[in-house]
């Protein structure tokens, strides 16, 4: 899974109004721009990054952030379960 198709696309990445809500919530985040903030989060060397079906799952800092892989919508973020 060559995750640099998830790079060179970075800047199509985005969320809809509801998933800012969501992730806000999930994350208990108090970012002004979360797609910004996700994206940083995705560039990092940190990010753990994987691919399973139509999906991209990222993991970082106890977070795991799920992005469709075609229209690059951010779907929702959550905190890992330990």
């Amino acid at each position: 899974m060559d995750k640099q198709i998830l790079f060179d696309n970075i800047d199509r990445i985005h969320t809809t109004d509801m998933g800012v809500d969501r992730i806000k919530k999930n994350l208990s985040l108090d970012e002004a721009d979360v797609v910004e903030w996700i994206k940083s989060k995705i560039m990092s060397e940190k990010a753990e990054i994987s691919r399973k079906g139509k999906n991209w799952y990222v993991c970082i800092e106890g977070c795991i952030i799920t992005v469709n892989a075609s229209s690059y919508t951010i779907i929702t973020a959550h905190k890992e379960k330990r």
